[in-house]
């Protein structure tokens, strides 16, 4: 099935909490699949998460973590040795070096402390809107919305937004629904993208919330 954008505008809130509601039944407590102690190392293995599984992600960290487990011990480590250690998730040259600045980053502008506000978190090296969104979230339950390509993808196919890029996106989700549910939106719909709302051969014979998507009603009109 070709994917195509509609043109439909945004739907309300009350039809949107409608849909969510139904996809929170399918796809309860939602949380990210990486493996961490501490919100250090939840930034560090979602930043090595980039083009990369999670599942890659949890065979290399264990080793990474067992020797720099803090901000201080990664910030000194060797380059040469920080690399192997990732080198399964791929791009590890370029992961080593971001992980390192970071871990220096939280040192010198920090005191050591992961910083809580997302506008702190977005100045260190190699961080972006989404992975502080997603270290706010699981690390200190503070509502933000991660929008990753299955969130972008399924919010405009739902109808929940029009706009083509994550930061516009995530900004249209915000306005549609209430901050105490900003905290599921991006697991949920990563579910839902991976089980169901595929890119190329999304499943919408089977999909529960057919009735309420603007991209399944515009191939069946």
């Amino acid at each position: 099935m070709a994917i195509k954008k509609t043109k439909k505008p945004v739907i309300s809130q009350k039809e949107a909490l409608s849909t969510f509601d139904l996809l929170c039944e399918l796809y309860p407590n939602p949380k990210t699949e990486l493996i961490y102690d501490s919100p250090f190392q939840l930034l560090i293995a979602v930043i090595l998460s980039a083009q990369c599984t999670d599942a890659q992600v949890n065979k290399a960290t264990p080793s990474l973590f067992a020797n720099y487990p803090t901000p201080e011990k990664l910030m000194n480590a060797p380059l040469q040795k920080v690399e192997k250690l990732v080198h399964s998730c791929g791009f590890y040259r370029a992961k080593a070096k971001a992980i390192i600045k970071t871990a220096t980053d939280i040192v010198e502008k920090f005191n050591g402390k992961i910083p809580e506000s997302l506008d702190d978190l977005t100045t260190l090296a190699g961080v972006g809107r989404k992975t502080a969104s997603v270290v706010l979230n699981q690390a200190f339950d503070i509502p933000a919305i991660a929008v990753d390509t299955h969130v972008l993808r399924v919010s405009q196919r739902l109808g929940w937004a029009r706009t083509d890029t994550p930061e516009k996106v995530e900004m249209e989700l915000r306005a549609l629904l209430p901050e105490e549910l900003w905290g599921a939106v991006n697991g949920t719909l990563i579910l839902h993208g991976r089980k169901v709302c595929s890119a190329r051969k999304p499943k919408c014979e089977e999909c529960p919330v057919q009735a309420d998507c603007r991209f399944y009603q515009s191939q069946i009109s």
